[in-house]
């Protein structure tokens, strides 16, 4: 069985819990740019296609602030297919008014990023071409944080008007705190199989599948040892992984019983938990 997961894993969807959901779907929708696929009274299921969900929101009755300094979504980051749609998205935030709490040029992607009306983090970004990523002597990932050139990435937006988030887009990572990085190592790397891609001493490990920049951030800049926030805090309920079939399932499942993880099987899944209190659901792809 090999240790590192298929190089075709992905990030699938994210399911966040939210305080009103009368609230959120709009900001999702009318200034991300998702397109609504179904609701109910209590959750609201989006896409940007009409059929793939790539995010779940759920409103609890008794639903609390996250509290600061606590393990779970740092952000949620939103991949969009090209610079241009990068341009058009920030344009139209910068024309709704909506506060962002930054831009960044990460030498691998752009990005902005925003929070929804609960706190959530949500990032926004586009690749450069994976020829143009830089890699350090020790064959991780170059990466750094620069001021994003607004005006140059502005000048790629065009005339169109703003329709939303392009078809193409998915969830390209996941970016989570946790308590202890050398815990997350051996729940993400040692037990899910993904490969570690950038380092930044003990305080932040990116892991990837597929040589991709990461799928998966874990940091502890909410405090080493930070405690699991309450089970009804707003926040991440659960994010899923997809693999390529059902072979490749199991051989996951199985490290993370060898480490003692939880696994927890469905009907149409298999469900586990990092040491933090981040559920991950593991599904095929389709």
């Amino acid at each position: 069985m090999s240790d590192i997961i298929h190089p075709k894993t992905t990030i699938g969807h994210v399911h966040l819990i939210v305080s009103n959901l009368e609230r959120s779907v709009p900001f999702y929708t009318e200034i991300i740019g998702f397109r609504l696929l179904k609701q109910n009274q209590n959750e609201a299921v989006l896409t940007v296609d009409g059929v793939t969900p790539l995010a779940v929101l759920e409103e609890k009755a008794d639903v609390v602030p996250k509290p600061p300094r606590t393990t779970g979504l740092y952000h949620v980051a939103i991949l969009v297919p090209d610079r241009k749609s990068l341009a058009q998205s920030l344009l139209h935030l910068l024309q709704t008014g909506y506060p962002l709490q930054g831009a960044s040029d990460h030498l691998f992607s752009e990005a902005v990023y925003l929070a929804d009306p609960d706190g959530n983090g949500i990032e926004i970004y586009a690749d450069r071409p994976m020829e143009k990523w830089e890699k350090t002597p020790n064959g991780e990932y170059k990466a750094v944080t620069e001021p994003l050139d607004i005006e140059d990435l502005l000048a790629q937006a065009g005339t169109e008007a703003w329709s939303g988030l392009p078809k193409q887009t998915r969830i390209g990572h996941i970016h989570l705190h946790v308590a202890h990085i050398d815990e997350a190592y051996d729940f993400y790397v040692q037990g899910l199989g993904f490969e570690p891609t950038i380092r930044m001493g003990m305080h932040a490990l990116f892991v990837s599948a597929g040589g991709y920049h990461h799928h998966i951030g874990l940091n502890t800049w909410a405090g080493v040892g930070a405690p699991k926030p309450p089970v009804n805090a707003v926040g991440l309920r659960v994010f899923s992984i997809v693999l390529p079939d059902e072979t490749e399932r199991q051989k996951v499942a199985k490290r993370l019983q060898h480490i003692g993880a939880s696994v927890r099987r469905n009907e149409n899944s298999i469900l586990t938990s990092d040491p933090f209190g981040n559920e991950i659901e593991l599904i095929i792809q389709q």
